[in-house]
């Protein structure tokens, strides 16, 4: 957290999410890439809006209705979004474990509550519903670039760094935790 975000962590209910909260989604992403792209961040995400990027609405819709989603909500409204999966995304080439796993396929926080804890408690409810599952391990994939702080965030939230990856041009690191 900074100073000036309070966090809001044991303020948020977490809910299960659904294909009506695919627009609140998609705000939250396009948010994220404009947040991102005002901080010097071009790499990541590209500078095009989520909502703009080819398949990227029928992306956030399948996660909302094929997938496991959840929704940080605080006072009603979504200021989070993760998408829990069985395995890594087949467009990404990320083998799949030896064993069950679930896979975090999406984790945005929004940004105008930027610090707040969002993330990490998004991050705890899978390890959660890993553990509820009978599942020992919960797997992310994510931008490995820009000095590696969204790596150090993964790890800040009980993640070990495993193999890196590169997809185009764009490097990437799997991450584990274990889950008992």
């Amino acid at each position: 957290m900074n100073e000036t975000t309070p966090d809001i962590r044991n303020a948020v209910r977490i809910r299960p999410g659904g294909p009506a909260d695919a627009p609140a989604v998609l705000d939250m992403l396009d948010a994220a890439v404009a947040w991102m792209n005002a901080r010097g961040n071009t790499e990541q995400w590209g500078t095009t809006p989520y909502s703009r990027k080819p398949g990227g609405v029928a992306r956030v819709e399948r996660y909302m209705s094929e997938n496991t989603p959840y929704i940080a909500e605080s006072d009603g409204t979504p200021v989070g979004a993760l998408v829990l999966d069985a395995g890594p995304s087949p467009q990404m080439p990320i083998a799949a474990a030896e064993e069950p796993e679930r896979y975090v396929r999406l984790l945005v926080s929004d940004r105008r509550h930027a610090g707040a804890g969002i993330g990490a408690a998004l991050l705890a409810h899978a390890v959660e519903e890993t553990r509820r599952a009978g599942v020992g391990l919960l797997r992310v994939d994510c931008w490995a670039g820009g000095g590696g702080e969204l790596v150090a965030f993964y790890e800040r939230n009980g993640f070990t760094s495993a193999e890196r990856f590169v997809h185009g041009d764009w490097p990437g690191q799997v991450l584990v935790q274990r889950v008992r």
